[in-house]
């Protein structure tokens, strides 16, 4: 029984501090900016609901640099918000149709 109940408490814990990435994460929009030198990608986008932000248009920083690359102003894209060391990031980005 003493395992059994450890076993469950591991299992809680894990789920507790292991991050959920989801589709719902993704988020809608269309870039309207790239700016190679500073890292930044400006994106027009639908409600944030992770930060409880309507839809607009706003300045992200790229993750990863090479993001910039892969689109360009006028893309549709899903991407994935998050904060990192105070700044509003795109982790992950998709060009859509």
């Amino acid at each position: 029984m003493k395992k059994l109940c450890a076993f469950a408490v591991f299992l809680s814990t894990i789920a507790l501090v292991t991050p959920v990435i989801s589709q719902d994460a993704m988020v809608a929009g269309e870039v309207t900016k790239i700016d190679q030198a500073t890292g930044h990608i400006t994106i027009k986008h639908g409600p944030i609901k992770k930060f409880d932000m309507d839809g607009m248009t706003m300045s992200f920083k790229a993750g990863d640099p090479a993001m910039l690359t892969q689109v360009k102003p006028g893309d549709k894209i899903q991407f994935s918000p998050d904060t990192v060391n105070g700044k509003f990031t795109v982790t992950k980005i998709e060009k859509t149709k």
